[in-house]
């Protein structure tokens, strides 16, 4: 079997994080994806992004973006390197960009430019507030979103200051939507003949996940809160609760979990009381529901407990990152990828979360430009030209 996107050619205009997690995702399931870097500026900005590196200019942040795909160095704001782009684009299916909004028309990245070289071309870009509007031209980053979008007001203690989620889940999410774009267009120009633009946004992707709590707010006028103990508005239990040794976090989240939990806890008569019934019963009661598992939980350490819910009651630990990465169900059952980098010899990575029969590749991330001249060999460039295009910086 070959893997999903074996065939599938993306041109990846892209750096730092959102867009080459999202291009990440296509490499991983066989695409080609060719970075576009700048020969002038040392390409993509997160090769010098600490405090790790397995050599100058060469960091572990980037190799955690940019497994699988190839570089090639090019200048797009000199008008022979825009006719390598077309060269380019004659034969690849997609065009991904993660820019200032304002910057792909300038480049000349949009459907419009370069349809004359591929109207299959699917252009999909990614940018902090859209192409349009009043902040097309504004830099944008993921911490901004969370805080604009509402995210801040709902994580951490209700009476700690407003707090970020630990890791970049904006710039996560809409890599992602980023990748979901080029699949969506994708097919449809397959079937078509015909490519487009697609458009998605760090402040957009923030605000859709909003979610369930946008439509309350829109429709019933509430406007939710932070919780303690990371509880969720309306289920209950569903937070955490201390053991003996740790936290535990505790999800009852169907019905049918709550009276599993009762017995295991060794509280059947918790089943019957009034106050307990239902969702909404415990929802009034939190505050004496919350007292009654801290003190049940509170006689065994976390260990224990999970033992004893495996596969009843929806429960975790609570892990810093070193737990959560040796844990025997991430270590035991292929959850982690070796790779091995030319110089510094094999590293790991977490693997590709999207499973196929087929084992997803493992190339280390390129080196800047690694790949320049056999792509444009294989365009029928021949040295002459290639040294002519590097003397002048196109290359």
């Amino acid at each position: 079997m070959t893997l999903p996107l074996d065939g599938v050619r993306v041109l990846a205009v892209e750096q730092y994080g959102a867009g080459p997690f999202g291009t990440m995702f296509l490499a991983d399931q066989g695409a080609e994806v060719i970075k576009i870097e700048n020969p002038h500026d040392g390409g993509d900005i997160s090769r010098d992004v600490g405090p790790y590196f397995f050599e100058r200019h060469d960091s572990v942040f980037y190799h955690s973006f940019n497994r699988n795909k190839k570089s090639m160095t090019l200048d797009l704001r000199q008008s022979a390197g825009q006719e390598v782009l077309h060269d380019l684009v004659a034969g690849c299916d997609a065009l991904t960009s993660n820019l200032r909004g304002d910057v792909p028309e300038k480049l000349g990245l949009t459907y419009a430019h370069l349809k004359a070289s591929n109207p299959k071309i699917v252009c999909a870009h990614l940018s902090a507030y859209g192409r349009t509007g009043p902040r097309a031209s504004w830099p944008g980053f993921d911490y901004l979103m969370q805080a604009e979008a509402g995210f801040l007001s709902l994580t951490g203690e209700p009476d700690a200051p407003p707090a970020r989620f630990g890791l970049s889940m904006v710039d996560f999410m809409t890599g992602l939507g980023l990748a979901y774009a080029v699949l969506a267009a994708l097919t449809a120009a397959r079937t078509s003949g015909i490519g487009r633009d697609m458009d998605v946004s760090l402040f957009d992707m923030a605000l859709a996940n909003t979610s369930y709590v946008s439509a309350w707010y829109l429709n019933q006028g509430h406007c939710q809160d932070r919780l303690p103990r990371s509880a969720h508005p309306s289920l209950t239990p569903c937070q955490l609760y201390p053991t003996s040794d740790g936290w535990i976090f505790i999800m009852c989240n169907k019905e049918k979990f709550w009276p599993a939990l009762c017995e295991l806890v060794e509280r059947p008569e918790w089943i019957s009381d009034p106050r307990l019934q239902t969702f909404a019963d415990r929802l009034t009661n939190r505050d004496v529901l919350t007292e009654l598992l801290d003190e049940a939980l509170g006689g065994r350490a976390t260990a224990d407990w999970l033992s004893r819910f495996a596969g009843s009651v929806p429960a975790a630990p609570v892990y810093n990152i070193a737990e959560a990465l040796d844990n025997p169900f991430v270590t035991e059952h292929g959850r982690l990828q070796t790779l091995t980098h030319p110089s510094a010899g094999e590293y790991r990575l977490v693997a590709p979360p999207v499973r196929s029969a087929e084992s997803p590749p493992s190339r280390p991330a390129p080196a800047l430009g690694e790949h320049t001249d056999a792509l444009l060999t294989e365009l029928g460039y021949d040295p002459q030209r290639l040294r002519k295009l590097r003397s002048s910086g196109v290359i």
